[in-house]
């Protein structure tokens, strides 16, 4: 995958949880979580929403922020007046595959709030964070796809105080009005016939019926499994899969809405 798609998936991404973020510190400073009920005899509470553009080492992203009433509320990851934000790196992209476990996002987490917060402030951020990932990664897909792309990028992930290198596969569908939607991540060890039987039963679970052409870059043991879930599905090799990524990528959240970035 390109970095450009890498950058275009992140911009997205990272909109989305931090603002999945800032809505669990203010659920951890107010007691409560959305729509939830109040807690008893407190006069605080969430008043509304309001915009805010961050600008970020790729560039800037509007988030929708939400205020406390009484104004005592104090965002730990984007502090009131903040408009730098240097948090949030490619591998957030990670945090969306599946195959990452509670304790790698929660580490991730952690190592961007610093040694500042306790720890029931981190897992209720984690939970929040999980919430939006399971969304995003279990939303219904479309049932026909003209082409998906399929590729591997590597990531540094912190496990255990150590930083090891990842493959995170990704499958990029190319929807009829040509708009692209990176549909799906996952975390493997392993690549063969067994691993991309199980996202192509991911794809069917979620809606996806038939793909007319799937394409790789010789990804190992791609073809049996593809064969064997979508049998009409055309296989073509591109060595330059990474060229035909660069265009318009759409990353759908967990809400079918849409964050487009170039």
């Amino acid at each position: 995958m390109s970095a450009e798609a890498v950058q275009a998936a992140s911009m997205a991404f990272k909109k989305a949880l931090i603002e999945r973020a800032l809505v669990a510190e203010l659920s951890h400073h107010l007691g409560y979580p959305p729509g939830a009920t109040k807690v008893e005899d407190a006069s605080n509470h969430r008043n509304g929403a309001s915009g805010k553009t961050v600008l970020t080492e790729d560039g800037s992203v509007r988030i929708e922020v939400a205020p406390d009433r009484e104004g005592s509320f104090e965002p730990v990851l984007i502090p009131k007046h903040e408009r730098r934000f240097t948090g949030f790196d490619d591998k957030i992209v990670a945090m969306y595959a599946r195959g990452m476990t509670v304790r790698e996002i929660q580490g991730f987490l952690a190592e961007q709030y610093g040694t500042e917060v306790s720890a029931e402030f981190i897992s209720s951020v984690t939970d929040a964070v999980m919430a939006e990932v399971s969304a995003w990664q279990s939303r219904p897909l479309e049932p026909m796809y003209p082409v998906i792309f399929f590729d591997a990028l590597r990531v540094k992930i912190r496990e255990e105080a150590v930083v090891r290198n990842k493959a995170i596969y990704l499958a990029l569908g190319v929807l009829p009005d040509g708009t692209r939607d990176i549909l799906g991540l996952w975390i493997e060890n392993t690549e063969g016939a067994k691993f991309w039987m199980k996202v192509f039963n991911d794809l069917r679970t979620r809606g996806v019926s038939d793909i007319l052409i799937a394409v790789t870059d010789g990804l190992k043991g791609i073809g049996e499994a593809l064969g064997a879930v979508f049998p009409a599905t055309t296989l073509q090799t591109c060595v330059g899969v990474d060229l035909i990524l660069v265009s318009k990528v759409t990353v759908r959240n967990s809400s079918n809405g849409a964050e487009s970035v170039r």
